[in-house]
């Protein structure tokens, strides 16, 4: 079954709150992928973010993010007043996010809104920790405790808290428990919203015929609940801290490699629980999405493991992961998996029969195919039908922006490749669209900054820098009538577009 979807985080949805949200511009861009002859919508990671703004280092593998609250629907629900939306500054620039000023006012708003729904609460009698308890899974109420800890300790990472709460002495955790019960129950209700309004998004999505493909980290981020609150998960010494964190060695690319700073597994541990973190993650992914990209699936075969004490990724060496014997428990779980293998990057035997044991498809990018002096396993050629090909990921330039940069010869390979003599970058984007479409792949999924043919402008992210990434966002009415029609033209060509069922004729009696 040949289809295609559009790739776009929620953050870079239109709005007039500073930042893509679970808004009406949300459910007019699912109706838009129907249009577009689309079947699935894939986004970022949802998690709440920190330093960076990456989704990729989030706080929580098991929370939302609260600046996805959409605050039209509070003000419906009589939590907040259009005046108040409208007095804080979220950014004047419709098309970046200004994560500052985010930080700044966002929070102050749905402090407001926290207020009105407690009095709501009370009016009925009703209590908001009871409420919270039966909304919120465990772990999401963990990383509401933890992110109230976090607040009380200015912002600073567990590892600069208080010796008792940063171990957990219980005497310690009843304490501050307490003292911070007012933040607890205002993060709680931040994920309680999330999750509602998340919950109307998929349901519309699923009627219109969209599904959702999610995308989570394989290693969670250090400074987090999940690190703070199971520090048994990881491989750390007795007082808390990493003996070995993650990253990738030395390559053509970097000379000392990539320092990722994430806690690495400790997979004894998770194979003797039967890996029942895992499931729980699995779970709550699944109750969010449709199918999952699994980031760095690499790593499940072996990981590299840096000293935490080092400066850079030289030293460090590669270990064994759990390999198939995951995959097997998840399936007896959950049954068939929905699981897209990030296999990107230099890949061993090893980890070319995990991804085939596992039966999960692949990722084919065409921006990584047209290398000079090579012919890359990236030109469809090379694919089967059991893969997902993509001009570029969020971690790639924009085609058009790509293509730009290319060098001549890179340029005269793309041209005779693609048979376009005059390639050039007013079409170059529809061009490999267009290629990723007529190739074999059983999905093809494109950014939709490629549909809208923009620059380096509508970059996502540059790997290995800070500042300036994930803050593209589409502006209102940029995804036009003309594109969203060229876009089911071109896929049904190519017979990705699902075939809508007509009502048959009745005869006269």
């Amino acid at each position: 079954m040949r289809e295609c979807g559009i790739l776009l985080p929620i953050a870079s949805l239109p709005s007039d709150y500073g930042i893509g949200a679970f808004s009406k511009e949300a459910f007019e861009f699912v109706d838009q992928l129907k249009e577009a002859g689309q079947s699935y919508w894939q986004i970022l990671p949802l998690g709440p973010t920190g330093y960076g703004d990456s989704p990729y280092q989030s706080f929580s593998a098991f929370a939302g993010n609260p600046y996805f609250i959409d605050l039209e629907q509070l003000i419906s629900e009589g939590l907040l007043t259009k005046e108040e939306c409208q007095a804080a500054d979220f950014g004047e620039d419709e098309r970046y996010i200004d994560y500052g000023k985010l930080y700044n006012s966002r929070f102050l708003v749905l402090r407001k809104a926290f207020h009105r729904w407690q009095e709501e609460l009370d009016g009925l009698g009703k209590r908001a920790d009871k409420v919270l308890k039966r909304e919120l899974g465990e772990e999401t109420r963990e990383y509401c405790f933890y992110a109230a800890l976090k607040k009380y300790f200015g912002d600073k990472s567990w590892e600069c808290w208080e010796t008792d709460i940063r171990m957990r002495d219980p005497e310690a955790m009843k304490r501050y428990g307490k003292l911070l019960e007012e933040d607890i129950l205002f993060y709680g209700f931040q994920q309680m919203m999330f999750k509602r309004q998340w919950k109307k998004l998929r349901a519309y999505a699923k009627k219109r015929g969209i599904k959702l493909i999610g995308d989570i980290p394989i290693y969670v981020a250090f400074d987090s609940a999940d690190a703070w609150s199971h520090p048994e998960l990881f491989q750390f010494d007795r007082d808390g801290k990493p003996k070995a964190v993650a990253g990738c060695p030395p390559d053509a690319f970097s000379e000392t490699g990539q320092l990722w700073g994430n806690p690495l597994y400790d997979w004894a541990y998770h194979r003797k629980t039967g890996f029942a973190w895992w499931l729980e993650r699995m779970k709550y992914c699944f109750e969010l999405y449709d199918v999952v990209r699994v980031d760095h699936f690499r790593g499940f075969d072996e990981y590299y493991a840096i000293p935490a004490k080092d400066d850079t990724a030289v030293n460090g060496t590669w270990k064994k992961g759990p390999g198939i014997a995951l995959f097997k428990k998840m399936k007896e779980t959950f049954g068939e998996l929905n699981i897209i293998a990030e296999d990107l990057g230099y890949l061993t035997p090893s980890v070319h029969k995990l991804l085939k044991d596992t039966g999960f498809p692949g990722m084919k990018v065409l921006q990584f195919a047209f290398s000079t002096g090579e012919r890359s396993v990236y030109l469809p050629y090379f694919y089967d039908h059991n893969c997902v090909v993509y001009t570029g990921t969020h971690d790639n330039d924009t085609t058009r922006g790509w293509y730009e940069t290319m060098d001549e010869d890179e340029k005269a390979f793309t041209a005779d490749y693609l048979d376009n003599g005059d390639a050039s970058k007013e079409e170059i984007a529809w061009d490999f669209i267009r290629l990723a479409a007529a190739s074999v792949a059983d999905l093809a999924v494109i950014p939709l900054q490629d549909y809208l043919n923009v620059g380096r402008e509508g970059r996502i992210n540059t790997p290995s820098t800070l500042g300036g990434n994930w803050t593209w966002r589409m502006q209102k009415g940029q995804f036009t009538p003309d594109i969203i029609r060229r876009c089911r033209k071109l896929n049904e060509i190519y017979g990705r577009c699902r075939k809508e069922a007509r009502p048959k004729k009745r005869g006269r009696r």
